[in-house]
């Protein structure tokens, strides 16, 4: 079975789409949505829209909590706190309540079978939405943090925007990437694949081109509060 796995797609319908016809074209049987659906793009109910169309698996991230109640004091850099909240007052009015109803539901984590081999999957760590666990941390806070429960085999994360795949002690840890707001300075989609076959595990991270011009056109379209910080990110892919 070939897993593609998706996040932090952040309002970029655009890169979606772009994203869900490379996972088509590679023949992918199922997709997983770890997360961070709407806020700071220039397209979050389409983008919302899209994820709902797959029918599938959905957990929540940091990004979707922050468009059910805000963004609070401590989260991110004192300077950018009210920015953040006017870019999320801004989602907030391009959605219905029934639609913040559904972020607001979201699981946290997903425990899946695939073909004998378990998989966990979660945003930013099992047991955080916010925490940041970056590339290079040492392998001791990779199996504390991240590597739970212990029975799994691959485990899945996002929420950094820089993908990457790690082994240790005989397992797979694989950060996703973002879909929509890359910053490991590569300008294109990233999203994982996780292919298991009579036990075989193999996985790879994917990078998918999308028009960043037309993204940058939409969030000046839609007066995005943010947008000029915003389409700066787009274009470079790194904050």
């Amino acid at each position: 079975m070939k897993a593609a796995f998706i996040s932090d797609i952040h309002g970029n319908a655009v890169a979606l789409e772009a994203v869900l016809a490379d996972i088509e074209k590679k023949g992918a049987d199922k997709i997983y949505v770890l997360g961070d659906i709407c806020y700071r793009g220039p397209e979050p109910k389409r983008s919302l829209d899209l994820v709902r169309s797959l029918h599938t698996e959905v957990i929540k991230g940091n990004a979707d909590e922050w468009v059910v109640r805000g963004v609070r004091k401590g989260e991110v850099p004192a300077p950018a706190l009210e920015m953040m909240n006017r870019e999320r007052e801004w989602t907030v009015a391009q959605l219905s309540s029934s639609e913040i109803t559904y972020l607001e539901e979201l699981p946290s984590q997903l425990h899946l079978e695939i073909e004998g081999a378990e998989v966990a999957a979660f945003h930013a760590t099992p047991d955080s939405l916010f925490e940041i666990v970056l590339p290079h941390a040492d392998d001791e806070t990779l199996l504390t943090k991240m590597m739970k429960p212990d029975s799994a085999q691959v485990y899945v994360y996002a929420h950094i925007h820089r993908p990457y795949i790690r082994y240790l002690n005989g397992k797979v840890i694989m950060n996703i990437g973002s879909v929509g707001l890359p910053f490991d300075g590569l300008a294109k989609a990233s999203y994982g694949i996780v292919e298991i076959t009579d036990g075989k595990v193999s996985t790879s991270i994917e990078r998918v081109s999308f028009n960043l011009e037309k993204v940058v056109q939409l969030y000046e379209e839609v007066n995005y509060p943010n947008a000029e910080m915003m389409t700066r990110v787009i274009r470079n892919g790194r904050i």
